[in-house]
């Protein structure tokens, strides 16, 4: 069995990427709440620009680019899967609107079994 090991390497620009993402959301939750006698256009004007400003130097990072290749991975994965056509969907419904019936039919019919027999044959309680 061979081990494969994975290196991850960080590099200070990429680190100083994240914490400066991290610093312009903190910056725009602040800038939101002190912006509040300003108005509302710009309360949210400040913080929508100061996310915004995050997620792009987020998505610079070596993290943001590997959660996109994630992301297209995930899709290419996605495209390769056989769905089931409209009859076949219909067809399963049907299946396990079914199997409940029956089941709930059997499971009733077993607890009028046992209530007749504990109460009415054993106990000799009457209704």
């Amino acid at each position: 069995m061979s081990m494969t090991q994975v290196e991850t390497v960080t590099s200070g620009a990429d680190k100083a990427k994240l914490a400066a993402a991290l610093l312009l959301v903190l910056g725009g939750l602040v800038a939101y709440y002190l912006l509040g006698p300003k108005g509302a256009l710009v309360q949210w004007s400040a913080l929508l620009a100061l996310l915004a400003a995050a997620v792009v130097l987020f998505f610079t990072s070596e993290s943001g680019k590997s959660l996109i290749g994630y992301g297209r991975d995930s899709w290419r994965e996605v495209k390769k899967v056989v769905w089931p056509t409209r009859k076949e969907s219909l067809q399963m419904t049907g299946y396990v609107f079914a199997f409940i019936i029956v089941m709930a039919l059997f499971l009733w019919l077993t607890d009028k079994t046992l209530e007749w027999v504990l109460y009415d044959l054993i106990l000799g309680w009457k209704r």
